[in-house]
């Protein structure tokens, strides 16, 4: 072991060497760092100056470039500005020109306008002076004529009223005779092109709807096998007919005809249910009051269901929505009601498709038309149970159930002329009606109002003043009217044709039309002996 002493001085001499490689060490260290900045300081100097130097170079590049372009916008500016104001100069130019021209036309014009003012300065002088030689000359023609009347009037003995009244009645028939050519005139060409027109669209329309026709009685007979079933029919003291007639509303005839009982109503419905109540009975063969009833309650049901089935077949044919259901039942009600021996629902139907086509012929709602020509006899569905004619009792029950076209409610109450016509599909309903019934065969009526129809026809033309002879013809469809050719001249026989037609439509019920014919005539007569 080392003395301290030294271990001192060891220890002192290491440390003079640490601190000496220290001190070596940081100054070697400044060296290499002073050496080294001086190195990166003469590069980034270097660097700086070669940047410097291109950015000079740059910026005088770009310089010369701004330059450039504001010297060649400035230049294009400066063109623009100078076509402008060549522009400029020549659109002023121009106006001036036009200026000049106008100055010049409205010195021709004005000169034009003086020479007119002249002119008619003259012709008002003029004018002037001829009206003073036409007062002259009118006072002296008022002085004239009043000698000239003055004088006739001694000449005739009539006083100057007297020849006024005898001149105006004179204009006056002569008037009245021309007034009445003309118009009769303008009459026969109007008839002429509305009866062609109207026979085309009848002719059509018949043609494109041809509807079989099957006439329908208000009696119906029933087959009974044999007299023994009649009587059971009959019953005790009649009692069991009497329970039919009770239950059904109609009327039983029995005769001495074999094998027949006949049912009479004119409401076809109870005729239909009495008839098929009686068909079961004789095919049952038990006949009492309580099995009449029975029968009768089960057949009127029957029919119901079949009121309804026609409604809604016929609806479907016809091609018309949005009805009521009792609408839709009313309409299937008219399958069992005739009109003249016509079935009414058919006929609505035809009427349905006659009113469409005339419509469409002429121009108007071809659906329309054919909804008020289905629905015009709803009202005789339920006619015989209210007051009232058809017309205005089917007019409120359609209107009741929902029915809200104003076309088709005219049409339903107006179509026998009953209430004024204020939609054009009235009319044309009721010229279909008309059509359907008056095509051969669809109707009949009886005998005895056959002959009142044609005595009727004949009594009001033979009221007629100058009228010596009157005959229906053609089953009614024409009137032949001989007028006494004496008294009444060619006009006169217009205005007896007028009005006998006018008053065949207020007065008669007919189907179709009536042909009026009066004929005039001079007969001259001599013997030769």
């Amino acid at each position: 072991m080392l003395p301290n002493p030294i271990l001192a001085a060891i220890e002192l001499l290491d440390a003079i060497l640490m601190g000496a490689c220290l001190i070596g060490g940081i100054v070697v260290g400044m060296v290499i760092y002073t050496a080294t900045t001086n190195r990166t300081i003469s590069r980034a100097r270097e660097e700086s100056e070669h940047i410097t130097r291109n950015a000079r170079t740059e910026a005088e590049a770009g310089a010369r470039k701004i330059e450039l372009e504001a010297e060649k916008r400035a230049n294009d500016r400066r063109n623009d500005v100078d076509r402008e104001i060549a522009e400029s100069q020549a659109q002023l130019k121009q106006s001036q020109e036009r200026l000049a021209k106008r100055e010049d036309t409205l010195d021709e014009k004005l000169e034009r306008i003086g020479s007119r003012e002249s002119k008619l300065d003259d012709r008002e002088a003029k004018l002037e002076k001829n009206e003073q030689e036409q007062k002259s000359m009118q006072q002296e023609l008022e002085a004239q004529a009043g000698r000239i009347t003055t004088r006739l009037s001694e000449i005739s003995g009539l006083s100057i009223e007297q020849a006024k009244d005898l001149l105006l009645e004179d204009v006056r028939a002569e008037a009245a005779h021309e007034a009445s050519v003309v118009a009769q005139k303008i009459i026969d060409e109007a008839e002429s092109n509305a009866r062609e027109q109207s026979r085309e669209i009848t002719l059509m329309s018949i043609q494109r709807f041809a509807a079989e026709h099957v006439a329908d009685s208000t009696v119906r007979s029933i087959k009974i096998p044999s007299d023994e079933m009649k009587g059971r029919i009959i019953g005790r003291e009649g009692r069991n007919i009497r329970a039919i007639e009770r239950a059904t509303g109609v009327d039983i005839l029995v005769d001495d005809t074999p094998g027949v009982i006949s049912v009479s109503c004119f409401d076809r419905i109870r005729q239909a249910i009495a008839a098929e109540s009686l068909q079961k009975l004789v095919a049952d063969g038990r006949v009492h009051p309580s099995r009449v009833e029975e029968v009768v309650a089960q057949v009127r049901r029957d029919i119901k269901d079949r009121v309804l089935k026609y409604g809604n077949e016929s609806i479907v044919e016809a091609d018309i929505r949005g009805l009521h259901p009792k609408i839709v039942e009313a309409m299937g009600k008219l399958h069992f009601r005739t009109s003249y021996g016509q079935n009414v629902l058919r006929h609505s139907i035809e009427v349905a498709f006659l009113s469409q086509m005339i419509a469409d012929q002429l121009g108007l709602d071809g659906s329309i038309a054919r909804r008020a020509g289905f629905l015009h006899d709803i009202g005789k569905a339920m006619d015989h149970e209210m007051e009232g004619g058809h017309p205005a009792i089917g007019m409120e029950f359609a209107k009741k159930y929902g029915e809200k076209s104003e076309e088709v409610l005219n049409a339903i109450g107006g179509h026998h002329g009953d209430i004024e016509s204020t939609t054009p599909y009235t009319p044309i309903v009721m010229a279909a009606d008309a059509i359907s019934g008056a095509r051969p065969g669809a109707r009949r009526e009886s005998m005895e109002l056959y002959i009142k129809r044609l005595e009727q026809l004949e009594g009001i033309a033979k009221d007629q003043d100058f009228v010596t002879e009157a005959h229906a013809i053609q089953a009614g469809r024409e009137v032949r009217v001989i007028v006494n050719a004496e008294l009444a001249d060619d006009e006169r026989t217009q205005i007896i044709a007028r009005n006998i037609a006018k008053r065949v439509e207020e007065e008669m019920t007919f189907p179709g039309e009536i042909k009026v014919t009066v004929l005039r005539e001079v007969r001259s007569e001599a013997l030769a002996r």
